[in-house]
C-alpha cells in the first residue's frame, strides 16, 4: 500500500479513571488545573477561542473546535510545522470514566513530532491522574 503525502498518523492514549466525567472535565478545562498536568496556557472552553500553551521547548498555538461539557473536547494543536487536532472523549463507565485522547494530523515526514507525542501523552495523562487524586 502506497503512503500518499496526505495520509496522516494518529496517537491515541486511553485510560480508565476512577473519577466521574464532571471532575475530569474540570481538569481538562480549567487553566490552573491544565497547567498542573499539561502546560501553562490561557484555555477557555469556548468554541473558537484561541489560546497558547507554553513549554520549555516552545509554544503551541491552539483553537477550540468542539466543547461538549463532560463528554468531548477538541482543539487544534500547532507547533513549528505540525498542524494537528487533539480530541478528548469522556465516556462514563462502571468504575468511573473511560478517557480517550487522540491527536491526529501527523504527516509521515514528521517522525519527530509523532514520536514526541507518543512519548509525551502517556506522561501527561499520568500527571492528569495525579491531579485528579489531589482535587476535591
Amino acid at each position: 500500500m502506497n503512503q500518499t503525502s496526505t495520509e496522516t498518523l494518529s496517537v491515541v492514549v486511553e485510560r480508565e479513571l476512577a473519577h466521574p466525567p464532571e471532575k475530569i472535565w474540570r481538569a481538562l478545562t480549567q487553566p490552573q488545573l491544565i497547567e498542573e498536568w499539561l502546560l501553562k496556557g490561557d484555555f477557555k472552553p469556548d468554541v473558537g477561542h484561541r489560546f497558547n500553551l507554553s513549554a520549555d521547548w516552545g509554544v503551541v498555538d491552539c483553537q477550540v473546535l468542539v466543547v461538549e461539557p463532560n463528554k468531548s473536547l477538541s482543539y487544534t494543536w500547532a507547533a513549528y510545522s505540525l498542524k494537528s487536532v487533539v480530541t478528548w472523549t469522556l465516556t462514563p463507565s462502571s468504575t468511573g470514566t473511560h478517557l480517550r485522547m487522540e491527536q491526529t494530523g501527523f504527516r509521515p515526514d514528521q517522525p519527530q513530532f509523532y514520536q514526541g507525542a507518543q512519548a509525551g501523552w502517556p506522561r501527561f495523562l499520568a500527571n492528569l491522574e495525579q491531579v485528579l487524586v489531589r482535587m476535591d
